[in-house]
C-alpha cells in the first residue's frame, strides 16, 4: 500500500494501508496515544474501487485479510469510517481469542456494565456518556470474553456517534477530542470521539462483567428482569462468533449469563438513561 500505519486497541493490534494519504494521515492523528504493535493481528486495506477512482471520484473498496464481497464501497471523504468499519470486520470475521459481543461497556472499580443491543438502541452514546460521569470506557463495538476467566478486556476503539448524539457529546465534553463531522452516511451523520487518556492508558486491564444491561432508546422509562435464558438467546445473536468457538464459546456465555445479572432498560433521554444505569449498579 501507498501509505500504511499501525495501531493496537486492546489485544489486537491492526496494520492499515491505503491508496490515499488522508485516511492514514488521520488516523495517525485520531490514534496518536496508542501503542504501535509489534506484530499486527490484522490487516485492513483502504484501495480503490478502479485505477483511475484513485483520483477521478475516488471510492474505497474496504478490504484486508478478511472481506465481504459485497460491501458497498464508500467516498473517500467517509475514509475514516471505511477504516474503521474494515477494522471491525477483520474483528467480526477472524477472531478467536474472546468470545466477541456487539457491546458497549463502561468499568467502576474493577467491575463493569455491559450494554448491548440492535443498531440504534443508544449503546455508543450511553456508553460515551457514562465515560463523561467518569466511568472508564472499554468499547463502544464489542466487548471481548476472556474464555477462561470470563473477564472483559477492553477495546476502546474511537467511539461512534450518531446524528443528534454528536451535538450531545460534542456539548457534555467540551475538552474532548474528535473527528470529523461526516455528513451522508449511510447512518447518516457520524462524528467520531476519542476515549479520553484513562481508557487508552488502562487499555490492557481488564475488568469483571457484574451488571448485564439492554438497553433502548426513546421510549418511556421502564426496567424488566431478563432471565438467564433469555439472556442467553440475545447474547448469541449479538455474538459474531459464538458458534465458530463451540464448546468453548457455549460454557463462557454460560458462565456470563448464570453469573450476571441482567436487565432491559427504557429511557426517554440521555440523562434518564444514565440516571437508570447508575440505580442498578448502586442496587448490585
Amino acid at each position: 500500500m501507498r501509505h500504511a500505519t499501525s495501531r493496537r486497541i486492546g489485544p489486537i493490534g491492526f496494520r492499515i494501508g491505503s491508496d490515499w494519504r488522508a485516511p492514514v494521515a488521520l488516523l495517525d492523528a485520531l490514534y496518536a496515544d496508542y501503542p504501535v504493535p509489534t506484530v499486527a493481528d490484522a490487516t485492513v486495506r483502504l484501495t480503490a474501487t478502479r485505477p483511475w477512482r484513485r483520483r477521478v471520484r475516488p471510492a474505497i473498496a474496504l478490504g484486508g485479510d478478511l472481506m465481504l464481497p459485497d460491501a458497498a464501497p464508500l467516498p473517500l471523504e467517509h475514509g475514516l469510517l471505511a477504516a474503521e468499519m474494515a477494522m471491525n470486520l477483520q474483528v467480526a470475521l477472524g477472531h478467536r481469542r474472546h468470545l466477541l459481543l456487539h457491546a458497549a461497556a463502561a468499568e467502576r472499580d474493577g467491575r463493569c456494565v455491559i450494554l448491548t443491543g440492535e443498531s440504534g438502541a443508544g449503546k455508543s452514546t450511553l456508553s460515551a456518556l457514562l465515560m463523561a460521569a467518569g466511568w472508564r470506557f472499554l468499547g463502544d463495538e464489542f466487548v471481548l470474553i476472556d474464555l477462561a476467566s470470563g473477564m472483559a478486556r477492553p477495546f476502546p476503539r474511537l467511539v461512534s456517534l450518531k446524528n443528534e448524539s454528536v451535538a450531545e457529546l460534542a456539548r457534555r465534553m467540551p475538552g474532548a477530542r474528535f473527528g470529523p463531522v461526516l455528513q451522508g452516511t449511510p447512518k447518516g451523520t457520524i462524528r467520531h470521539l476519542v476515549p479520553d487518556a484513562r481508557a487508552v492508558a488502562a487499555m490492557d486491564v481488564p475488568a469483571t462483567p457484574a451488571l448485564l444491561l439492554f438497553p433502548r432508546f426513546g421510549a418511556a422509562r421502564a426496567v424488566r428482569r431478563v432471565d438467564e435464558g433469555e439472556a442467553f438467546v440475545r447474547l448469541t445473536q449479538a455474538s459474531t462468533n459464538y458458534a465458530l468457538l463451540g464448546e468453548a464459546g457455549f460454557d463462557a456465555l454460560t458462565r456470563l449469563v448464570t453469573r450476571v445479572p441482567a436487565r432491559a432498560i427504557d429511557y426517554a433521554d440521555s440523562d434518564e438513561g444514565v440516571t437508570l444505569v447508575e440505580d442498578l449498579w448502586c442496587a448490585l
